[in-house]
């Protein structure tokens, strides 16, 4: 059965990266509906929320809780630790949110209101090694995930998907790499951004850190994913519960190319030291993604230039450099 215009939608995570992203494309698809955001004791309310509930997923009973109070018509669930560096210093606290913290919520879904479509953000990290094939990977490739972030991702993954055949109207998506304005410098492109904002300041010195460079992904841009997940809310009355879909760009994108397309961008001229804290132990050398399911049952494909993905994501940290920010003139040569 569709959504109806007024529908209650609980949407976790919607004070992050992805989450306000994704905020913003339900608002657009369903502008009569009643969304609920799940938040922090410390987090901002977000501005197109019509209202917003604290959750803890790694309190047992916190779940269950947000579930009878709401009773959502979907739930759509974005909230993770989804940073795979957090996740090597802090494995257990990881599980306990990514794997515990689904299974809370998918259970008191399934128990509270079993006819709610549950929209499930799991990851491309959950294939892993499986990239070492060199092809683009489909929604049938083998679980391989090779670091504790996709770890909890592909145990939840299975685990909803267990949970399917016992009546959660789950759909799994698995979205690559997504980047673009507000990600935390956590991630690569935002850490080039950042740093480059910061020469252009003055704040820093002419020099950018940066992990490996020697690497391949398969990249998307937050607001194409963002409407990818609003689509599978309003047509889950339509798919397979359980079903899994890949979001991504299909054109794997090389990491050193991206630092000297900022530079370039910005104009400056400076120096690119590799820094051992940054690099890991061990890392997938290229990912690559197949979304024909996506544009099938979606009518799904990314839309946004790269272009202006990488356009935004400087502006965006220059603008956190603050109204005092003078960006240093190219410099021509003699």
């Amino acid at each position: 059965m569709a959504l109806p215009d007024s529908a209650t939608i609980l949407i976790t995570g919607a004070t992050g990266f992805v989450g306000r992203h994704v905020l913003k494309a339900v608002r657009q698809r369903l502008p009569r509906a009643r969304i609920v955001a799940t938040c922090t004791a410390r987090d901002k309310p977000v501005a197109e929320a019509n209202t917003s509930v604290q959750m803890d997923l790694e309190d047992p009973d916190s779940p269950s809780r947000v579930i009878k109070e709401v009773k959502p018509h979907a739930v759509m669930h974005l909230a993770a630790q989804a940073a795979v560096d957090a996740a090597y210093a802090n494995p257990m606290k990881t599980w306990q949110v990514n794997v515990l913290g689904t299974l809370r919520l998918a259970e008191a879904s399934l128990d509270i209101c079993p006819q709610s479509p549950f929209i499930f953000a799991s990851s491309a990290e959950v294939y892993g090694l499986s990239f070492k094939s060199g092809l683009p990977l489909t929604e049938d490739a083998p679980f391989a995930p090779a670091n504790p972030y996709a770890c909890t991702k592909a145990a939840a993954d299975l685990a909803i998907g267990e949970m399917a055949l016992r009546g959660l109207k789950a759909i799994r998506l698995r979205p690559f790499n997504q980047v673009g304005p507000g990600q935390s410098d956590a991630f690569v492109i935002a850490s080039f951004a950042r740093q480059i904002a910061r020469i252009e300041a003055g704040h820093q010195e002419p020099v950018i850190s940066v992990g490996n460079l020697d690497r391949w992904r398969d990249l998307l841009d937050v607001r194409d994913a963002a409407r990818a997940y609003a689509t599978a809310l309003t047509e889950a009355h339509n798919l397979e519960p359980g079903i899994a879909i890949n979001l991504a760009s299909g054109a794997p994108r090389n990491i050193k190319q991206i630092l000297v397309n900022l530079i370039s961008m910005a104009g400056i001229e400076c120096d690119i030291r590799s820094d051992e804290w940054r690099i890991r132990a061990f890392d997938i050398t290229q990912t690559n993604g197949d979304a024909t399911r996506a544009l099938e049952l979606l009518s799904w494909s990314p839309e946004q230039l790269w272009a202006d993905t990488l356009a935004s994501i400087l502006q965006f940290w220059r603008t956190k450099m603050g109204p005092d920010h003078v960006r240093r003139p190219r410099n021509k040569g003699p």
